[in-house]
């Protein structure tokens, strides 16, 4: 037994890697999961003290349990059956495609990663590039909502910076679950993703089992009482406006709704801006026809790479204002009880209603609309527009969220930032357009013209007495 034995190099080396990962995953991991999931109790049981929604336990469930849940779900047991009785492909086969699903769906919510890292980092980049506003806030009404209600926020999508921002005003209240799509699913920007609680989704998947463990997967969380955010547009905006709700998600949330269960709260969220990073690839998508971003790494790079270079500098200039509003919140309880042929599309479009109706009106867009089709045009002429186009705003309940309330200022920001891009330059006591840049100005007046061409009857926005000055997150805002 006690004979020395002679083993070539390589079998000596793996044996010595087997028992290692043996040793690793029978007592090391276990110990270090033990340890830090103490910690992570101790950190989530620290921020439910201040929160206004508690991180719920659903959201920490551990990845691969979750996984696990998911996957066998009697409902997505169901879709399996119906699909192997349909095409004859096995159970197991289609079983496993499942918790591929399941696996590619799931977050790994990390507190520590969504508070300590990415709603400061979301605080840090959205207040270097705005002066970031709160437009409306019904106080009374999101104060009132139910504290077992599942709350939905429901956003117009203008830019992709519209996560940071709502991130960082939300903050305070509660961690969001935001559906994201493909585009973000590379490494590392995946991980940040999936650790700040957000799940990914194939935006053109046509496969009714994918849709149905997403569905699933939805419908647990809003049992859950998870916060949510989402874009029903299901894409940027591509001319400016608020677009017409595609059901997907909202339909989920809706079909999985039990009377009697707990509540789910829609808040509409409007969204605006001076200036949206990605304007140009946006017009150059809807001028050829085609949702295909074709903006390249190497100009991206470059972008950023020209803004560090400013803010290193001390010549970094905001990309002006971002306008957050927060409007009446809808009640999915009370809004069932009258009748419906289609709910998820009455909710749908009683969502981007409220939503158009309380976007900000800022400078740039304010200054684009006074310019319309002109592209040479007297400063005074411009001015005297956009009083008129203010006047009319006002009439109509729309909130005009400009320097000091002054139009003659606000043209005066607008132009700033204008000019310094070259989409408009000034020759003596005139402002001129070159013919390149026609397109932007179409699209950031877009959210003037959207007010101007709703019904003038509708519903005034509610009392102003809680608007501009006040942030969800309890920061001060900068003006």
């Amino acid at each position: 037994m006690s004979q020395p034995v002679t083993l070539p190099l390589w079998l000596f080396v793996l044996i010595l890697i087997f028992a290692g990962v043996t040793f690793a995953s029978h007592f090391l991991f276990p110990s270090v999961r033990w340890f830090f999931r103490i910690r992570m109790e101790k950190v989530v049981a620290r921020l439910n003290q201040r929160l206004d929604r508690p991180i719920q336990p659903f959201k920490l469930m551990a990845r691969p349990d979750m996984i696990v849940r998911l996957a066998h779900d009697p409902k997505v047991a169901e879709e399996i059956a119906a699909e192997a009785a349909a095409t004859g492909v096995p159970e197991t086969v289609l079983h496993e495609r499942a918790r591929r699903y399941a696996k590619e769906i799931v977050p790994a919510f990390s507190a520590s990663v969504y508070f300590g890292f990415a709603a400061r980092a979301a605080k840090w980049l959205a207040r270097l590039i705005y002066r970031v506003r709160i437009g409306q806030f019904d106080t009374d009404a999101i104060a009132g909502i139910d504290k077992g209600a599942t709350v939905v926020f429901v956003m117009n999508h203008r830019s992709n910076m519209d996560y940071v921002l709502v991130t960082y005003l939300a903050a305070s209240r509660s961690a969001l679950s935001y559906a994201v799509g493909e585009w973000a699913r590379v490494w590392p920007l995946s991980w940040l993703i999936r650790a700040s609680g957000a799940y990914f989704i194939r935006r053109k998947s046509n496969t009714p089992l994918y849709r149905r463990v997403l569905a699933r997967y939805v419908q647990m969380a809003s049992e859950e009482g998870v916060t949510q955010a989402i874009f029903p547009e299901g894409g940027l905006s591509l001319d400016g406006r608020v677009g017409a709700a595609k059901l997907g998600i909202l339909g989920y949330i809706v079909a999985g709704y039990r009377p009697g269960a707990h509540d789910v709260v829609f808040v509409p969220v409007s969204l605006a801006y001076d200036r949206i990073v990605e304007d140009r690839v946006l017009t150059a998508a809807l001028a050829k026809g085609e949702r295909r971003f074709r903006a390249s790494i190497g100009s991206i790079l470059l972008f950023v790479g020209r803004q560090l270079r400013r803010v290193l500098t001390g010549r970094f200039e905001r990309f002006g204002t971002a306008s957050v509003s927060f409007g009446t919140p809808l009640s999915l309880a009370e809004f069932l009880k009258t009748p419906r042929d289609d709910v998820t599309a009455d909710l749908a479009a009683e969502m981007m209603r409220r939503i158009a109706r309380n976007v900000s009106v800022l400078p740039v867009p304010l200054f684009c609309a006074a310019l319309a089709e002109d592209t040479d045009i007297a400063r005074a002429e411009l001015t005297a527009r956009a009083e008129a186009l203010a006047g009319d705003l006002r009439g109509r309940g729309v909130l005009l969220d400009l320097p000091e309330g002054s139009v003659p200022k606000a043209m005066a920001r607008a132009f700033d930032i204008l000019s310094l891009r070259k989409i408009v330059r000034r020759q003596g006591e005139r402002i001129i357009v070159p013919p390149r840049d026609r397109a932007l100005i179409g699209f950031y007046a877009a959210a003037v013209t959207q007010h101007l061409a709703a019904d003038a009857a509708s519903t005034p926005v509610k009392s102003r007495a809680n608007q501009s000055n006040r942030s969800l997150a309890g920061h001060k805002i900068t003006k």
